[in-house]
């Protein structure tokens, strides 16, 4: 008989390809991952699952059957350790599944999976965990229950032991401690596959025997709650291993043949990663999955035994197969079904399991070491998910997220790896008993109502977002999805933002009046000739400034159209006085501007860019009140005047003000802002405009702000609210209707009613609102990033009082090292849209968009992706939406100026051009996407701008060659006298 087993085992294992894979063949995971092109391997996949993929999702039955003594159930390990120690809640009623076979059988349609996983409760069954003790009322609730499941077409995968083991065994013989447990787990088997498996066709001996093992016998935190014996975990361990084995050659000698099913065994994991690079600390990632997986996968799915590392580690401790009993262990289960969830990672994973390395949520890394580490079995994600705290009703967007997460890292796993994975369990269908966590946290798509009479169940976003999934099979790509083809109009502004310029106001060239010759008899240098200067007469030239020179050429070299940066208000009048501004730097900033324009670069001037918490106001009006203060909103319109007077020649794109609608600058400071920029705007039209030709407008910071959800229209309300606070708080009044939007007045109205509170909107009267409607040119925004809301407390940290919402990002999203910036390149397209939904036509500049990167990656591919996909999503919102986009400016110039956002990078001294401006530069020759083997785009050329000098318009050049040429007279002459002194 034994013989006829092996031989069996052996055919099943050829078919299934489940040959033993060389020992540690997961070892280059991470090395494989490691080498994947960053950041296009982390994009999100839009592609569908297989045909008659299984959609699947799961419960316990501890966690949600309740009835715990009703109708002849025996007690479980859980009745009774839920009922010691400091716990304060029980299993006792749960979810009331018992009672509720229709509610969970709606939820199940409505869901439209193809299979459910639920668990029996073998002291349900078996009262006291023997044949003896059969109690039959508990076996009809599970004969309703699967033919409910038939009647709507939903497979079941059906658990016989889901932790709750009968009190009764555990306290006779000490539970799994010892191996007559075998015998008894077989017997109860046995009943199962005879009574239900004409209608099961998978079956899960044990969920995750690891936490059975090592935390129900272990560490104590789940039942039966022994701890202290440091290896009876490791002999627990040995007798599931066992236990699962004599199950599963039940089946096969005695029910395979008729009924057609398989058989596994639930093992759960984490994910691990390196803590540092080299192969120590991967050997290391190895022996943690070795110990918490593949301590129970190693001896079925690999050579029988347990891992070298285990062995190595514990020695005598760990208890030791036969070479008859790794026969018969081996290849016992006919798919792996792979657990991963709250359950294990970052819960009951001890330091000592990590190896010193790092914990991680990577489900396709741990996919793809399954499939290598145990050479390619059918891999059956038979529970996954994530959760939200207690307190959290039908809005779980985190969990949806997670989900999203999860289930798109099992589309990679299939698509770019090859895992041969044939179906995906969400957990759990219904909130419920959480286990050691009782009910602090929920992980059900279905809400239960615990305080009411029946347990009322309501399906959740997450319920939603699943279902939808399940009927488009994954995610479909859709036409918004592709990259557009295309390009942009003629003349379209390509620029390149940065905080300030580098400002050298002392000449370098041409300023030493002195004369020198070369000393040929001594050292050949340069020495002074006593008495000897160039007449005095010559005036400093722009082209003297060094700094101007290399930043114009590094400018140049970018082939940008246009250049934006921002003046210092503080820098260029210290005392806020236009009669004691500091000429010297307007001089600078002059020239600076003059130059731009004779290299064919049009400068973008910021006259009041808000740096945060650093004032950049002059300290006069800093101590007077600051914006608050009226004399500060008249000065700014001095200053304002100065500039156009100084620098208005040169620059034909003016910025009043940079990114003002910074929350906490407050909505009295914000008022102000709103004054200080019209004035200067009517400044312009007034009085420059005609003369200088040039345009006005201010920049608004403007990342898009997306609904967490959107099945209903309530659902959008959040988004709309926080887009009306942030951004229309500043446009409406100057691009709509000289008045802050309706909403935002109603909305701080309600939350102000006692006037506690910093949420006051001050009031416009008429002068003002006539006076602030209408001052703008064009719309500019900045954007960086997207965010999405909703109205449920979930993280307080990330909750916003004032506007009563929830911020949360995406897990699938690429995330940038900047914190809370993820990379969503099309949410530009949407704020965009926003934009020319609610000022219909007006043209828009992109003034400032990029990420951060680390400045030592000089290949700065998250850049790379980040520009291309961003400006590529700008196109999408010229050519197919009609937005009226005008010009993109990537943000930005150096890492000197602006930290980590830079496409020029620097070591000591030396400049180095980054991945990101090289692949800018293409897009900007190319003036977009245009189709491959397409006729270039004609545009008229536009005549070139050499605007001369300011010093040099005034002196004719021949001055300057005599200048020049004096000096060469009198050095040549001192050449000649010293040659014939010497010479005598």
């Amino acid at each position: 008989m034994k013989i006829a087993r092996m031989v069996f085992a052996l055919r099943i294992c050829s078919l299934l390809k489940c040959a033993v894979a060389d020992p540690g063949a997961g070892l280059h995971t991470w090395d494989r991952f490691s080498k994947l092109p960053y950041p296009d391997d982390k994009a999100f996949l839009y592609d569908t699952f297989p045909d008659n993929f299984m959609w699947t999702v799961g419960t316990a039955a501890y966690q949600v059957e309740g009835a715990w003594q009703k109708d002849g159930k025996g007690k479980s390990v859980w009745d009774a350790f839920t009922r010691g120690g400091n716990r304060v809640f029980t299993g006792d009623v749960g979810s009331d599944s018992y009672h509720n076979i229709p509610g969970d059988l709606r939820a199940l349609q409505q869901l439209g999976v193809s299979h459910y996983r639920f668990s029996l409760s073998w002291p349900r069954i078996f009262s006291n965990g023997t044949k003896g003790t059969y109690n039959e009322k508990g076996v009809e609730y599970y004969k309703t229950l699967i033919r409910g499941l038939k009647k709507i077409k939903v497979q079941p995968v059906v658990t016989l032991y889901h932790w709750d083991l009968p009190d009764n065994l555990q306290n006779i013989y000490g539970g799994w401690n010892n191996s007559v447990l075998v015998e008894l787990f077989e017997e109860y088997a046995d009943f199962c596959f005879r009574t239900f498996g004409s209608d099961v066709k998978l079956w899960i001996t044990m969920d995750n025997p690891f936490v059975v093992a090592w935390h129900g016998y272990g560490t104590g935190v789940v039942a039966p709650g022994i701890k202290n014996d440091p290896d009876l975990p490791f002999r627990v361990g040995h007798n599931l291993l066992k236990a699962h084995a004599a199950v599963w050659h039940l089946y096969d000698e005695r029910y395979r043949q008729l009924q057609g099913g398989r058989v596994s065994i639930a093992l759960a994991s984490h994910w691990i990663k390196p803590g540092r690079t080299g192969q120590d600390s991967r050997r290391a990632c190895q022996c943690s999955l070795d110990f918490v997986l593949g301590w129970f996968a190693r001896p079925l799915f690999g050579d029988g035994d347990y891992p070298p590392c285990m062995k190595r580690s514990l020695t005598h401790r760990l208890p030791s197969f036969t070479d008859g009993e790794r026969d018969y262990v081996k290849g016992t289960a006919d798919f792996f079904a792979l657990s991963h969830g709250p359950a294990l990672s970052f819960q009951l994973i001890n330091d000592s399991l990590r190896f010193g390395q790092t914990e991680d949520l990577d489900l396709r890394m741990l996919l793809y070491w399954v499939h290598a580490e145990y050479n390619g079995p059918p891999v059956f994600v038979v529970e996954s998910g994530w959760f939200v705290n207690g307190n959290t009703r039908t809005k779980d967007a985190k969990h949806m997220y997670y989900l999203k997460r999860f289930i798109v890292e099992t589309l990679k796993a299939i698509r770019f790896d090859k895992v041969n994975v044939i179906g995906y369990t969400a957990w759990s269908l219904l909130d419920g008993f959480e286990w050691y966590r009782e009910y602090g946290i929920r992980r059900g798509l279905y809400y239960v109502d615990f305080k009411s009479d029946h347990l009322t169940r309501e399906p959740k976003t997450s319920a939603m977002f699943y279902s939808k999934l399940i009927e488009k099979n994954g995610f479909p790509q859709l036409p918004e999805n592709r990259p557009a083809v295309g390009v942009f109009p003629c003349h379209f502004a390509w620029g390149v933002s940065a905080n300030s310029i580098q400002v050298e106001t002392v000449p370098t060239q041409f300023v030493d009046l002195n004369v020198y010759i070369w000393n040929i008899s001594d050292n050949g240098k340069l020495k002074q000739v006593e008495g000897a200067r160039v007449p005095t007469q010559r005036q400093r030239h722009c082209s003297d400034y060094a700094a101007i020179q290399q930043q114009v050429s590094e400018i140049q070299h970018m082939h940008v159209s246009h250049y934006h940066f921002s003046l210092n208000w503080s820098s260029v009048m210290p005392t806020g006085r236009v009669w004691e501004a500091n000429d010297t730097l307007l001089s600078y900033y002059r020239c600076f501007t003059s130059e731009l324009q004779r290299a064919n670069v049009s400068p973008v001037v910021t006259l009041w860019h808000h740096t945060g918490k650093l004032s950049s106001l002059p300290s006069l009006m800093e101590a007077n009140g600051g914006w608050q203060s009226e004399e500060t909103v008249r000065a700014f319109a001095d200053y304002a005047r100065l500039c156009f007077q100084r620098l208005g020649e040169h620059v034909k794109l003016w910025i009043t003000l940079n990114e003002p609608n910074e929350e906490g600058l407050g909505y009295v400071v914000g008022h102000q802002l709103l004054r200080a920029h019209a004035l200067a705007w009517r400044v312009y039209d007034n009085e420059f405009r005609r003369s200088q030709g040039g345009k006005a407008s201010l920049v608004l910071h403007m990342d898009w702000v997306e609904p967490a959800f959107s099945f209903n229209r309530e659902d959008v309300a959040p988004a709309n609210r926080v887009l009306d606070l942030r951004v229309g708080w500043f446009a409406e009044p100057v691009f709509g209707n000289g008045d802050y939007p309706p909403m935002m007045r109603s909305w701080l109205q309600q939350r102000n009613p006692i006037d506690l509170f910093n949420y006051h909107l001050p009031m416009f009267s008429e002068e003002d609102r006539q006076l602030v409607k209408g001052s703008y040119d064009f719309f500019a925004l900045s954007h960086f990033t997207t965010s999405m809301v909703y109205d449920e407390v979930e993280d307080k940290y990330l909750y916003k009082d004032n506007l009563e919402v929830q911020l949360i990002s995406d897990v699938t999203w690429i995330m940038s090292p900047r914190r809370n910036s993820p990379v969503v390149p099309w949410g530009l397209r949407k704020a965009l849209n926003w934009v020319d939904s609610h000022f219909k036509g007006v043209p828009i500049y992109i003034m400032a968009n990029g990420v951060q990167e680390d400045t030592a990656r000089f290949k700065d591919s998250l850049r790379v992706y980040y520009l291309y996909n961003y400006i590529n999503e700008a196109l999408k919102a010229y050519t197919l939406d009609g937005v009226n986009l005008q010009g993109y400016f990537a943000y930005a110039f150096n890492d000197r100026r602006d930290p980590g956002f830079g496409m020029y990078g620097h070591v000591e001294e030396e400049v180095i051009s980054k991945s990101s401006l090289i692949h800018y530069r293409t897009i900007i020759d190319r003036n977009g996407f245009p189709p491959l083997g397409s006729t270039p785009q004609h545009c008229p050329s536009v005549p070139s701008r050499s605007p001369g000098c300011p010093v040099l318009t005034k002196r004719p050049v021949v001055a300057f060659i005599s200048v020049v040429g004096s000096a060469m007279l009198i050095t040549v002459g001192l050449i000649i006298y010293y040659r014939t002194k010497r010479h005598k």
